[in-house]
């Protein structure tokens, strides 16, 4: 899906792409990597994939889960747009006061859309899936603003999740190549 803001991926590409050597979270090694954080950190920015998001956010979305740390921003300013109650998914429970691994609302039996910034191989989105399952939550759609992972093939199929994009790996690259 392309996002509806004609210039997003334009601005995106060239706020957030960085070229080198980087070590991804699955161990992959990358020449090139998507700074997130340069625009979830733009107020104005972050306002444009906030809108982005609200327009692949299924209908019957209860909570907003926004996995840390990127997704956190994101499904804030999504739940200021919307309405929709926000759920920040730590990495790990934290061990200390009350122990939650999300933090928020209750879950249980509640329709959770996760929010997530960048999705490669989908290895934090498959373990904030588990854990909210195994709490209750209906967890089916994962909306992410970049969704870098190889080839046509839905990197997260094996939960059962549909994975939802603003602007893909490809988008940006066009966005470059457009220049």
């Amino acid at each position: 899906m392309t996002a509806t803001d004609p210039d997003l991926a334009r601005d995106i590409d060239a706020t957030c792409r960085l070229t080198g050597e980087f070590t991804l979270r699955s161990g992959q090694v990358a020449t090139e990597y998507f700074d997130k954080y340069l625009f979830e950190a733009d107020p104005l920015l972050l306002a444009r994939v906030a809108r982005e998001v609200v327009n692949l956010l299924p209908h019957d979305t209860e909570l907003l889960g926004g996995l840390e740390l990127g997704g956190v921003p994101i499904a804030t300013s999504v739940s200021g747009i919307t309405g929709t109650p926000a759920l920040f998914v730590r990495k790990q429970a934290k061990e200390y006061g009350t122990c939650k691994l999300a933090e928020g609302p209750p879950v249980e039996g509640r329709r959770v859309t996760l929010i997530e910034d960048v999705v490669t191989t989908g290895g934090a989105v498959r373990d904030a899936t588990r854990a909210l399952r195994e709490a209750g939550a209906v967890v089916e759609v994962v909306v992410c603003a970049i969704d870098r992972s190889p080839g046509e093939e839905n990197p997260l199929a094996d939960v059962g999740l549909e994975l939802r994009s603003v602007l893909t790996k490809a988008d940006l690259d066009a966005a470059r190549a457009a220049l």
